[in-house]
């Protein structure tokens, strides 16, 4: 909230300037620092506050969120995996297509039993062992 306060005070933060009498229209600009934060217009009909509309503040946030969204954007499209496999496809009768991936690595027969997980739930498998 902005006080009128008087121009003799020592206090920079808050300091109303001279007002402007135009007619029968005066205007009374109220600063913050030096930021002009709005004005009180007393006319015949009563007084109102106008606030003042700060463009280059508006301008440097839309910039600023402009720079950091395509940055973002920038960063997620770089850092992306490419996918694990090549197009699936869905072939005659159901079947899933994977062209152009080989095959996958045949287990070696010294390779561990369970995983620890299992092994914690006692899952049982559901193929048949050998």
């Amino acid at each position: 909230m902005t006080y009128l306060t008087d121009p003799s005070t020592p206090h920079d933060h808050d300091r109303r300037t001279e007002a402007v009498a135009v007619n029968l229209l005066t205007v009374v600009p109220i600063r913050h620092g030096r930021r002009t934060v709005g004005a009180y217009v007393m006319t015949a009909e009563g007084i109102r506050f106008q606030p003042a509309v700060d463009v280059t503040r508006i301008v440097v946030t839309a910039l600023t969120t402009a720079a950091i969204t395509t940055v973002t954007i920038a960063i997620a499209v770089a850092v992306r995996r490419p996918p694990a496999i090549r197009s699936v496809t869905m072939g005659p009768g159901g079947w899933v297509s994977l062209k152009g991936m080989q095959a996958p690595p045949m287990r070696s027969a010294a390779a561990p039993g369970r995983p620890w997980w299992a092994r914690a739930l006692r899952a049982r498998r559901l193929v048949a062992e050998r």
